[in-house]
């Protein structure tokens, strides 16, 4: 439900990146394009943005953000949800935002900065009835629309950090391998405990239990190891490793939720690693994070060995010296 905070709030966030004072949303049937059997060919068709190029959302569609991101080579990222007007959003497992039929999330990946700000591609979830479908669209040079990429794509970028890749844009099929849970398409982004209060308050008119608990990756050099590399592994690694998910048979479990530390991997040995392991013995050993298998392939960009698998082609340093620092704290069980 829409609420006069959740509009003020949308405002200044629509504001802090650029909405035109000239802007006009597309005349489209939004509804009928998230909903419809057909898989609109443009973006535009949605009618999400009132000024594509500079990602300002059109009304009723919601910027947010996470307080742990999700990794993708260095990639900026613009987060946007849409409600159908009056519809309500419950909490679900996880405290996953339960959004209706006709909701959409939204997801552009990006690039460089200022003028050189290139957008890639955005991503697509749309709650169909029959269930959740997973969309990507490419960006054309111009910036001025993104179309339906079944097949995936690749796209040569340089990194934040300098590193020149071909970025991967995933297959319609790709989507399912982290988004597929019990056979089915589930976004797995905005969850209430990765949300920060204020937002949840403006978008919902209540902040649930358990929201707002992830340490900021901004905060992450001051909030407690675990918490911070717990939350890291959360967001990165647990829609595969986690039970029912696509890699369920490695046997980890690297949900925030877990508390057993056998199943986020203390002392574990690997189900079927093989090369992935490294010669190591153990998922994790505590005090020792160079013996850890966890660490290895965190630290390899080598494909078949390189965790995670999909949705980044470089090594994330700064979030394995936040899993490093956890298990190099641990104690030996």
């Amino acid at each position: 439900m829409r609420t006069p905070a959740l509009l003020l709030a949308c405002a200044a966030l629509a504001l802090s990146v650029g909405i035109g004072a000239n802007a006009t949303a597309p005349a489209i049937d939004r509804d009928g394009a998230i909903t419809g059997a057909a898989l609109p060919r443009t973006l535009s068709e949605y009618g999400f943005f009132r000024d594509p190029a500079a990602q300002s959302p059109a009304e009723g569609v919601t910027p947010y953000r996470l307080n742990m991101p999700l990794f993708s080579d260095g990639a900026e990222k613009l987060r946007f949800v849409y409600v159908p007007d009056g519809a309500e959003v419950g909490i679900g497992d996880q405290t996953l935002l339960d959004l209706p039929v006709g909701s959409a999330l939204i997801k552009t990946f990006a690039f460089g900065e200022g003028a050189d700000r290139r957008l890639i591609e955005t991503r697509v979830l749309l709650h169909r009835a029959d269930g959740w479908i997973a969309l990507p669209y490419v960006w054309n040079e111009a910036q001025t629309e993104a179309t339906l990429a079944l097949a995936g794509m690749r796209v040569p970028v340089t990194t934040p950090y300098g590193e020149q890749i071909n970025y991967r844009v995933p297959n319609k099929n790709q989507c399912k391998e982290c988004h597929g849970l019990q056979g089915a398409v589930t976004p797995i982004g905005p969850k209430a405990r990765n949300l920060s209060a204020e937002w949840l308050q403006a978008f919902l008119g209540s902040v649930p239990e358990g929201a707002d608990t992830m340490p900021r990756w901004e905060d992450r050099a001051s909030a407690q190891p675990e918490a911070a590399a717990r939350a890291y592994l959360d967001v990165n690694c647990a829609h595969c490793h986690r039970p029912a998910a696509t890699a369920s048979n490695s046997g980890l479990d690297l949900r925030w939720e877990t508390d057993d530390p056998y199943s986020i991997g203390v002392a574990k040995r690997p189900v079927a690693a093989g090369r992935g392991s490294g010669g190591l013995e153990f998922d994790i050993v505590p005090g020792d994070p160079e013996a850890s298998i966890l660490v290895y392939r965190m630290a390899s960009a080598e494909p078949g060995v390189a965790m995670p698998e999909l949705g980044k082609a470089t090594v994330h340093e700064e979030g394995l010296a936040l899993v490093e620092r956890w298990i190099a704290g641990m104690s030996a069980p």
